[in-house]
């Protein structure tokens, strides 16, 4: 008689490959790295049931680092490799790693579709505002005025917002996370694994080598509580070190401001609640930027809707079911057809 027995829970060393980390000593890298390792073994993930699939750059190395199924594709096209692996096998959990220049430049048209389409993955973009891998070169969330080999006179380009990109393009989850805060990570990957559909998942990532402290004017350990609000569902928009900053919309205005409950006659009762569904909210919270406003992480968007693998699955048992199994070689010799001599 088979006696089933439940698989024995896993530790985040179950998760790491037997492959040497090589990225640059200090790279916020290592710190995500850790951090899915541990996400996956607290959800229960088993690594036969679980796919990696990266681009081009420095943080497509990571399949090589997980012990479970991976691809490292080539440039821009993971997302386009990661929808054909779930749509061929529906039960897999798929997870896409990218940086910023892989994911927006070259890459920017097969994220679009991917977020577009709701695929059932998790998408994980490592924004360090620059291309790490090839020296340094400005990237499209580069700020204006980014000195690099390739505008050594500052760029001159709008840098794209990654999140504003991820809910114009239709994205039915989209979160944001930094590095180094690793239980925050956490939460969010599990609620990225959760939602059923694309989720889009921000990371703030330092670039210890060609862009040091890009993000210390809100990430530096002194003013981090005054420049950063994780938001939560159903809680009201309140931040800092006192927990005395909250988030308003402007009097008169389409617009949120920072205010301080206390002054100017401001209560808690006037600072919005995060709806996590309001897709208009959403887009005024990840546009928020210091030093004016604090930077808004966490699950910042989330209204599922169905997943593109299931559409297809269904569309393909309703043709069956009305036309019966197909025969490949009857369709190819189907309707005209030429003889080559």
């Amino acid at each position: 008689m088979n006696v089933q027995v439940e698989p024995a829970k896993l530790k985040a060393k179950d998760f790491a490959s037997d492959q040497e980390v090589r990225w640059c000593p200090g790279c916020g890298d290592y710190a995500i790295l850790k951090a899915v390792q541990v996400a996956l073994a607290n959800m229960g993930a088993q690594p036969d049931n679980t796919v990696f699939v990266s681009g081009i750059g420095c943080a497509a190395r990571f399949p090589y680092y997980m012990a479970t199924y991976g691809f490292h594709t080539i440039h821009g096209r993971a997302p386009a490799v990661a929808s054909g692996v779930k749509i061929a096998n529906p039960d897999l959990d798929v997870w896409v790693v990218s940086g910023d220049g892989d994911s927006l430049s070259i890459g920017g048209n097969h994220l679009l579709h991917i977020l577009r389409r709701n695929v059932d993955v998790q998408f994980l973009l490592f924004n360090n505002e620059i291309y790490g891998l090839t020296k340094g070169q400005y990237s499209p969330t580069s700020g204006l005025g980014q000195k690099s080999p390739s505008t050594p006179q500052g760029s001159i380009d709008a840098p794209v917002d990654a999140c504003t990109f991820a809910l114009g393009c239709n994205a039915r989850f989209v979160a944001r996370g930094i590095d180094i805060q690793a239980k925050e990570l956490g939460h969010v990957f599990t609620r990225a694994r959760d939602h059923k559909g694309a989720s889009f998942v921000e990371i703030i990532q330092n670039c210890i080598v060609f862009n040091d402290d890009a993000f210390a004017h809100f990430t530096e350990k002194s003013i981090a509580k005054n420049s950063q609000i994780i938001v939560k569902h159903g809680e009201k928009l309140i931040y800092g070190a006192a927990s005395d900053k909250g988030i308003r919309v402007k009097p008169g205005a389409f617009e949120l401001e920072a205010v301080t409950i206390g002054e100017n006659g401001i209560t808690e009762d006037d600072i919005l609640v995060h709806d996590e569904t309001n897709r208009v909210l959403a887009g005024l919270l990840v546009a928020m930027k210091p030093p004016e406003m604090p930077v808004a992480l966490g699950v910042i968007y989330c209204d599922p809707a169905t997943p593109y693998e299931q559409a297809v699955k269904a569309q393909v048992e309703a043709s069956v079911a009305a036309n019966g199994v197909g025969d490949l070689d009857v369709l190819l010799r189907k309707g005209s057809t030429w003889t080559v001599s």
